[in-house]
């Protein structure tokens, strides 16, 4: 069979047409205009932006900025400056995942949505610690919420894509690939991160607290930190982490002070949650919840993570009958969960825990004094007495000291001290780190940190 050449093919044909040499044996493909050009336009990265986009705001604000601050020379007064990054939404109500140095100081947060409304937000709660919080819209109408993915099973070379408020130029969207995992990165003396993803996606400032995302789509971390000086290296904390301090952040104890009195974990497979701890006396135990049942739904909601059950949770009235679905022995059970108001009441052979505990003696500091620190967190207890002898004693806490946090938790009150020592997992979590403030002979202050190994001391 006789092929005419390719320029009389060409001035033949009417409509364009393209050859392509496949090898030996194989058949001649020709492609004509029946294939769009806009589905081979639709790349995977193309949809996975478009299914995040509205589930991604651009964060804007003004702050003031003291002297020690990185962004002000030591020594100059205050001054305001303009902040930006950038949130996702977690739930549909209007709750928002950001980075806590975006929203620090920022006394009127401003939220841009994809649609280019600009909304008021309000911070609800955050960790300097972590570097998360939680700002809350309260907008009539459901807000589309992120997909979230795991960070348990990364590979190095994926594919991923950033999305952010890049020197303030809303959802700008970046891609590369994961270059490492497992990174710890000091930012300053008084910010380290441990356990960070990085990459080779553009992320720059305005990007901090968006979504590093998979080639579906879905969140698999959220960008923290550039390398200053260098190109190529971001950081991103892993999602898994993320969603896991979020589930504190919008804890109904924390937001509600209410109680349900279970920790559970992600099930290996399956779905749903495997319980580990059942406080005594709680709600849960009250329900007969036992430890190692799988939560599988509640009020509506699957539950996939530890967030998930607080969301489920938050807003619900006192002693409402919540059906939960359970499965015991891969045999399914439904129980009727009631929350309750949380005590906060110490029991009498246990007039001062932290004391007995840590060995410290804590008291608030007002916020104007804490101011003197100059640090980027947001409070913290000022140590008035260490026990010699202590756990606090043996690791260097001294007397003058300021605890600002404890494991991923801020310590500005004591109740938030009791709550970390009152958790049902606490012996999970020790050696109990801990993070201080310390100033120094030059008038500054430094953070430092160290492991309170206290299961011995606690009763």
């Amino acid at each position: 069979m006789r092929f005419p050449s390719a320029r009389r093919l060409l001035r033949s044909a009417r409509k364009p047409v393209f050859c392509f040499a496949l090898g030996a044996g194989a058949a001649l493909g020709v492609f004509t205009d029946d294939l769009s050009a806009s589905e081979l336009r639709r790349t995977a990265i193309v949809q996975a932006v478009e299914k995040a986009r509205d589930a991604v705001v651009n964060i804007h604000g003004q702050k003031t900025i003291t002297s020690g601050e990185d962004a002000a020379p030591r020594g100059d007064a205050p001054r305001r400056v303009n902040g930006m990054g950038t949130g996702v939404v977690v739930d549909e109500r209007g709750y928002i995942l950001t980075n806590h140095h975006v929203v620090e100081g920022v006394k009127k947060i401003e939220v841009t949505m994809a649609d280019k409304t600009t909304h008021v937000a309000r911070l609800i709660s955050s960790d300097p610690v972590t570097d998360l919080a939680i700002i809350k819209l309260n907008l009539p109408d459901k807000l589309p919420v992120i997909s979230i993915g795991s960070s348990a099973d990364l590979m190095i070379g994926e594919p991923v894509i950033a999305m952010g408020n890049a020197f303030g130029y809303e959802h700008t969207v970046t891609r590369g690939i994961i270059s490492a995992l497992h990174r710890g990165v000091q930012v300053s003396d008084a910010q380290s991160y441990e356990d960070l993803i990085q990459t080779d996606a553009s992320i720059n400032p305005g990007n901090s607290g968006g979504p590093l995302m998979n080639i579906d789509g879905q969140m698999i971390g959220i960008n923290v930190a550039v390398r200053a000086g260098a190109q190529g290296i971001g950081f991103a904390i892993p999602v898994d982490k993320a969603m896991a301090i979020a589930a504190d952040l919008m804890s109904i104890q924390r937001l509600e002070n209410r109680w349900h009195g279970l920790i559970a974990k992600p099930a290996e497979s399956g779905g749903g949650l495997v319980v580990q701890t059942v406080e005594k006396e709680s709600p849960a135990a009250k329900a007969g919840i036992e430890p190692g049942d799988v939560l599988q739904r509640v009020g509506g909601t699957d539950l996939v993570r530890a967030l998930d059950l607080e969301r489920a949770l938050l807003g619900r009235k006192l002693n409402e009958d919540l059906a939960l679905d359970v499965r015991r022995s891969d045999e399914p059970v439904q129980v009727n969960l009631q929350l309750a108001q949380r005590s906060r009441t110490v029991s009498p052979e246990r007039t001062d825990p932290v004391w007995d505990t840590l060995g410290l003696k804590l008291a608030a500091i007002a916020p104007q004094k804490f101011k003197q620190y100059n640090s980027r967190y947001r409070g913290g207890l000022a140590v008035s007495s260490v026990r010699p002898d202590s756990a606090a004693a043996k690791q260097g806490i001294r007397r003058g000291d300021v605890l600002v946090g404890m494991h991923v938790w801020e310590t500005i009150s004591l109740e938030n001290v009791d709550y970390i020592l009152n958790r049902p997992d606490f012996t999970e979590i020790e050696p109990l780190k801990f993070y201080i403030l310390r100033q120094s002979d030059t008038g500054g202050s430094e953070i430092l940190w160290g492991h309170l190994p206290v299961s011995a001391q606690k009763r």
